[in-house]
This record gives C-alpha cells, sequence and structure tokens, in this order.
C-alpha cells in the first residue's frame, strides 16, 4: 500500500470574518501527482499556503508522514520536505540566476549534494546554465518558471507544490513546462499541482481534487474527472 505522506483533514480558513477553506479534506501519496482545479476564488491556492504554513488555520488537521505539522512555522516543513512555488513566480529580480537557485539550498548543509543537485536542475534547464549570471528580472516569463522551478527542486523537497505554474506563459511555453512536470515526477518527486489549465492538469496528474467555493466537491483518479461530465462541462471546455 503506497504511503500516504500528506493527509488534510477538515481544514478550515478564515480571511477576518469570511471562511475561504470550509473544511476541505485531501491526500498526497508518495510518488503521485495531485492536481487541484476550481475557479478563480475556490480557495485553491490557500490551500497549498495552509500546508506551507503561511497563512493561519482556524481548525483542522495537516498530518505529514503521519505526524501532526499544523502549529509548525513554514522553515520547518521546509526543512521537513516541504515546498511550495508561489503563483507568479516571484523570482528574485536583483540577484542572478546562480544566486537564485543557491537560495533554494539556504536551509542545507550537505555541500556535495547541493553541488550535485546544481549540476542536475541545470541539465534539466539547459537555458539556466546559458544564464546563470544573468539578472533573474531579465529573464522570460518561461525563464523565470523555469527557475522558481528549480529553485524548489535545490531544497530538495519530498513534496513539491506548484501554485498556477502555467500561469501567463504562451501555449508553446506550456507544453513544454508540463513536459518538465512529467520529468521531475519520473525522478521520484511527488507533486500537488494547482491549476486553472484543468486539462493540461488532470493530464499529468494520478488524481484530483475539485474545489468550489472553499468545498471539495469532487475527487478521485485523474483519468475518472476528465470522463465527467460536469467536470467537462465547467473546465474542460465541454
Amino acid at each position: 500500500m503506497t504511503e500516504v505522506l500528506l493527509s488534510v483533514q477538515d481544514l478550515h480558513v478564515h480571511y477576518g470574518s469570511v471562511e475561504v477553506l470550509k473544511g476541505i479534506s485531501l491526500e498526497v501519496k508518495r510518488g503521485e501527482i495531485v492536481a487541484l482545479i476550481g475557479a478563480n476564488g475556490a480557495g485553491k491556492s490557500t490551500a497549498l499556503m495552509a500546508v506551507s504554513g503561511i497563512v493561519p488555520v482556524s481548525g483542522g488537521s495537516i498530518r505529514w508522514g503521519g505526524g501532526e505539522i499544523q502549529g509548525l512555522p513554514a522553515e520547518q516543513r521546509v526543512s521537513r520536505g516541504i515546498t511550495q512555488i508561489p503563483e507568479g513566480r516571484r523570482v528574485f529580480p536583483r540577484l542572478t540566476v546562480k544566486e537564485n537557485l543557491a537560495m533554494g539550498a539556504v536551509l542545507r548543509r550537505d555541500r556535495a549534494g547541493i553541488e550535485k543537485d546544481l549540476e542536475w536542475v541545470l541539465q534539466l534547464f539547459p537555458v539556466l546554465r546559458q544564464r546563470q549570471l544573468q539578472l533573474a528580472g531579465t529573464l522570460s516569463g518561461g525563464e523565470q518558471q523555469m527557475l522558481a522551478l528549480s529553485r524548489g527542486l535545490m531544497a530538495r523537497p519530498k513534496l513539491l507544490m506548484l501554485d498556477e505554474p502555467s500561469l501567463g506563459l504562451a501555449p508553446k511555453v506550456v507544453t513544454e513546462l508540463f513536459d518538465v512536470i512529467r520529468q521531475i515526477h519520473r525522478l521520484g518527486v511527488t507533486l500537488l499541482l494547482v491549476e486553472q489549465n484543468a486539462y493540461q492538469a488532470l493530464q499529468v496528474a494520478q488524481s484530483g481534487y475539485v474545489l468550489e467555493t472553499g468545498r471539495v466537491v469532487l475527487h478521485g483518479p485523474a483519468a475518472d474527472l476528465r470522463k465527467n461530465p460536469a467536470v467537462r462541462e465547467a473546465y474542460l471546455g465541454g
């Protein structure tokens, strides 16, 4: 039986008096890609930020590897293997590509491992090797997303959470990005993917959850969700 890495149960999050997450539950098993899909404002990004420890939780449980992590600060969650790549890429624009990658490994002390992973991500994204000394703010949108992904991988995550990675990218770049996501997955990284491009998300994922106004309304194997008439009508263009 595949190990459950992340288990979220009855999670509630408020922004002031507004309840954004209304008791969602989800699981991510080791070695799979799980997609969260839904309209803007459904609570997808908030779910990731709650798991990361970026936003406070008003109720529920977040278990990681069988132990409760609700209440732990964000940096301790990173050190335990949870890494989030936020929406909008958010690279450090005034640092070089190489300096951005070093920031991803800031909590690590294994110098040899860091050098090995640096070489790995530069093989994964050859364009970054060419631009190592270039300021991140001068990269194209697609290159910045590659850098954000690589910086996340430099933390050597057990779970990589991606928040809208295809947002604002050209269709050709989106196709290349999802090819890379598949490659990262094949190398053993578990992923939790928030993505408005539901077609691409459900193509790459093994399982998925549909959020509407802070609640999980559907979940199951991605192949089943792709065939679901309600999902097709709402998110896959019929």
